[in-house]
C-alpha cells in the first residue's frame, strides 16, 4: 500500500505515472492510485466521457482538454438529471441546465447523453419499505433501462431528505442519482469493453478539506480491466484538482464562456438550485425569488420530522436567519426558470465576458 508522504506521493506520481496509463495488470489497486497527475496521455484513451454538471469546473475541465489538442471526436459528455424525466417540473435542480448543457456541448462540438434514476431526486426521497428504481442511460443508439435485480435488492426506506456529510450512505442524493447511475452506465454498454477509457470530474481541492484528498487519477468504480469477457480499462482523472477559482475563471475567460447562471445570481456553486449544504443566505435567496419551490421543501421537511441541517433548524428558520441576494441581472434570473436555455454560451460583441457576482463568494451552497 502507499505510505508515503503528500510530497513523496507527488514525486512518485509525476516519475511513474506515463509508463501505467494502459497498464492491464490485476495487481494491488492501491499501486494504481495517484495523488498529482495534472496531465495525462490523452492518446492511450479510445473513449473520453466527461461528467459534466454544468456548473464552472466541469466546463473547465472540458476547456482543459481542448487546450491539450484532443480530438473531439473522441469525447462525449455525461450529465445526471437530478430530478429524472417522469414528473412536471423540475423539484431540486435549476430547470436550465439541461438544456445548458446541451447547447454548451453543441457549441464545443461534443455529444451529450443523460442517465437518470427513474422518479428522481422526489422518487428516491419518498421511497418506503421497496427497491430503488431503475437507471435510464441514454446511449449513442437510444435509451437503456437497467432494471433491479428484485430477488437481490434490499427494500428501504428514507422519508428524509439527503443529510450533511461526507459519508454517501448519509448524503444519498450524490450516490444514489450520480455515482450509481454513472457506474452502472459505464459497466452496462458493450460499446466500451476491451477499450481505454477515461473518465472525468470536475472536482477541486481547493472547494474542502475532503476533495483535497482526493487521488487525482485512479481506476473508476465501473473498471474492469482484468475481466475476461469484458478487458474494459476505465480510469478516473480529475483534469482541475489542483486548480485554483482563479484558474477556472481565467481558463472561461479564455475560451470567452460566459459564466453559467447561478454565478450570475450570486452563488458560489453551482449544484443543484437547493442543494442541502445551501447556507442561510442561499436559503434566504430561494424563498425570496423562487418561493412556490422552496415551501414544498419546506413542507416536506415538516412533514418527515427531520431536517435537513445539522443545526436542527428547519429550512425556513435558516431562511430567517438571513437577507436574500440582491440580484441585479434579471435576464438570469428569468433563465433560471426556464427550462429553454436562450442566454448565449460564448462572449461576443454584444455580451462581453464579465466576471459574475457569484465568483469567489463564500456562501456555502454545494456538496464539499
Amino acid at each position: 500500500m502507499r505510505t508515503g508522504t503528500f510530497q513523496e506521493d507527488f514525486f512518485h506520481d509525476t516519475q511513474v505515472i506515463p509508463g501505467l496509463l494502459t497498464s492491464t495488470g490485476a495487481g494491488d489497486i492501491s499501486e494504481r492510485v495517484f495523488s498529482n497527475v495534472d496531465m495525462v496521455d490523452l492518446d492511450a484513451y479510445d473513449k473520453v466521457v466527461a461528467f459534466l454538471s454544468g456548473g464552472k469546473d466541469s466546463v473547465s475541465m472540458i476547456l482543459k482538454l481542448i487546450d491539450a489538442g484532443i480530438d473531439l471526436s473522441k469525447v462525449e459528455a455525461w450529465h445526471h438529471s437530478v430530478d429524472g424525466r417522469e414528473s412536471d417540473g423540475n423539484f431540486m435542480d435549476w430547470p436550465c441546465v439541461e438544456d445548458y448543457c446541451v447547447k454548451l456541448c453543441e457549441a464545443l462540438g461534443i455529444p451529450v447523453y443523460f442517465s437518470w434514476l427513474k422518479g428522481g431526486f422526489k422518487g428516491e426521497m419518498l421511497k418506503e419499505n421497496a427497491i430503488s428504481q431503475p437507471h435510464i442511460i441514454e446511449t449513442p443508439t437510444g435509451i437503456k433501462v437497467l432494471e433491479r435485480n428484485a430477488k437481490s435488492s434490499k427494500k428501504a426506506t428514507r422519508l428524509m431528505f439527503p443529510q450533511q456529510s461526507a459519508s454517501l450512505a448519509t448524503r444519498w442524493c450524490s450516490s444514489a442519482l450520480k455515482i450509481d447511475v454513472a457506474r452502472r452506465g459505464l459497466s452496462n454498454q458493450d460499446r466500451f469493453n476491451h477499450s481505454n477509457i477515461l473518465v472525468i470530474s470536475g472536482e477541486r481541492r481547493e472547494e474542502s478539506a475532503n476533495r483535497a484528498k482526493y487521488y487525482q487519477l485512479e481506476p473508476h468504480r465501473s473498471d474492469a480491466r482484468v475481466a475476461k469477457r469484458t478487458q474494459r480499462h476505465i480510469d478516473h482523472w480529475r483534469p482541475v484538482l489542483n486548480w485554483s477559482e482563479a484558474d477556472v475563471w481565467t481558463s472561461m475567460e479564455k475560451h470567452g464562456i460566459l459564466a453559467p447562471v447561478p454565478y450570475r445570481l450570486g452563488l458560489g456553486r453551482s449544484s443543484c438550485q437547493f442543494c442541502i449544504f445551501s447556507s442561510d443566505r442561499i436559503w434566504a435567496t430561494m424563498r425570496h425569488y423562487f418561493p412556490t419551490r422552496f415551501q414544498e421543501i419546506a413542507d416536506l421537511e415538516n412533514r418527515f420530522g427531520v431536517t435537513i441541517n445539522r443545526s436542527k433548524l428547519s429550512v425556513s428558520q435558516l431562511a430567517d436567519n438571513a437577507k436574500p441576494i440582491e440580484v441585479d441581472d434579471p435576464s438570469a434570473l428569468a433563465q433560471a426558470m426556464s427550462t429553454e436555455y436562450t442566454l448565449p454560451i460564448f462572449a461576443d460583441s454584444d455580451n462581453p465576458w464579465f466576471e459574475p457576482m457569484g465568483a469567489f463568494s463564500s456562501e456555502s451552497c454545494g456538496s464539499y
